[in-house]
């Protein structure tokens, strides 16, 4: 319909105001492309010729949503059965090149796939690959290698200077909410199971937390604050993140306030949740959402869906639970003791997108403990999190 046609450009609008770019090596961009390609569409990927000097400055996650649709119709409507990759140094740009052999196409083919909305997979995004390289100020052409009867897309995006990497630091946190439990973490969709035998160190993880005026969801307590951060081929992308105060068009407690440091006056004028919780659908599409204590969150979205016509079905992972796998004998999980036996340090008041951050770099440090108790997949880890104590706690 026309309102739904009007409601997904508001989105992707959103989406392309909100995702900053991140610097990142190449070599490790195309690696999770061809990951992404190989496990979502089951097509061949090789790499052609790859600078590996060359850092980018992407929005990786959107990025590779991009080459996977493009590679996905070379695949559905060509039937090409392998596809290359080319990083070249241009200037103050690099090359990107996807390449396969066979059968071009025309111009008029070319420019309907870049404004259509990306869908490959059965999912779908508001999001255009004009959007895409827009968002990165680049452009895209086709050329032909009549030689070789193949042809490519080359996609001209912005080069970066190498990143230092960034140790894990100190970051915003108040004290613990208490652990919550009226939402079934374990209840997937059948599509989230499609990614139960996938390893955990190859999936794209939207890490997120919420500030909210109280403890109750189901009493009318409302979100405030929505923060998260991206973890993509087992790195933390700290610059690819989402942030948003919302107006809860109700009072706050005093309880809540002294925790996270937010007032009435910071919400006044700030959009409400039926205009951010779709912007934050589409940032977390397609990628498995974590939390800690993550039944607190996922209640006041489910609670929204009524309102906004959206479910996160995504499969969910709670740090607390995993961190119960790894140490069972101790006897609570907060955040902050997660983080301290991590060696991790936490000071300061809660921000939705510092606890992230925290919850991300945890994530991070379990998953080498997981895979040394033989927890390496998503299911694995789903099962070994839904037998601990915690988990069966029921309120």
């Amino acid at each position: 319909s026309r309102r739904l046609d009007q409601t997904a450009n508001e989105f992707a609008d959103s989406l392309k105001a909100r995702w900053p770019l991140e610097e990142m090596l190449g070599a490790d961009l195309i690696a999770a492309v061809q990951r992404h390609i190989e496990q979502r569409i089951s097509l061949r990927t090789k790499l052609e010729e790859v600078d590996e000097s060359l850092w980018l400055k992407v929005d990786s996650f959107s990025l590779m949503q991009a080459l996977t649709y493009l590679a996905s119709r070379l695949s559905d409507e060509f039937e090409v059965r392998e596809v290359r990759f080319r990083l070249t140094a241009a200037g103050r740009h690099v090359h990107l090149d996807l390449i396969w052999s066979g059968q071009a196409m025309s111009t008029e083919t070319v420019m309907s796939w870049e404004l259509e909305s990306m869908q490959f997979a059965g999912e779908s995004s508001p999001l255009t690959v004009r959007d895409v390289i827009e968002r990165h100020d680049g452009e895209m052409w086709l050329e032909r290698e009549k030689v070789r009867h193949r042809a490519f897309f080359r996609l001209l995006i912005p080069a970066a200077l190498p990143q230092e990497v960034v140790e894990a630091g100190t970051y915003l946190r108040g004290e613990s909410r208490p652990e919550y439990y009226d939402f079934d973490l374990f209840k997937w969709s059948e599509r989230s199971h499609a990614l139960d035998d996938r390893l955990l160190s190859e999936l794209a993880y939207t890490v997120f937390d919420t500030e909210t005026t109280g403890l109750n969801p189901s009493q009318g307590d409302e979100i405030i604050q929505i923060g998260a951060a991206r973890v993509l081929n087992g790195k933390l992308l700290r610059s690819e993140s989402f942030e948003q105060l919302i107006d809860p068009c109700r009072p706050l407690s005093a309880e809540s306030a002294k925790i996270h440091g937010i007032t009435e006056d910071m919400l006044r004028g700030q959009p409400t949740v039926e205009s951010v919780l779709p912007a934050f659908h589409a940032f977390a599409a397609e990628t498995v959402l974590i939390a800690h204590n993550a039944a607190f969150d996922m209640r006041f979205l489910q609670l929204k869906e009524q309102l906004t016509g959206l479910r996160f079905d995504q499969p969910v992972l709670d740090t607390l639970l995993l961190s119960a796998v790894i140490h069972p004998n101790q006897e609570s999980h907060p955040l902050e003791a997660i983080a301290d036996r991590l060696g991790l340090t936490i000071i300061g008041r809660h921000t939705a997108l510092g606890d992230a951050i925290v919850t991300a770099e945890v994530f991070l440090k379990l998953v080498p403990l997981l895979a040394e108790k033989g927890i390496r997949t998503l299911r694995e880890a789903r099962e070994a999190a839904e037998k601990t104590y915690y988990a069966r706690i029921k309120y």
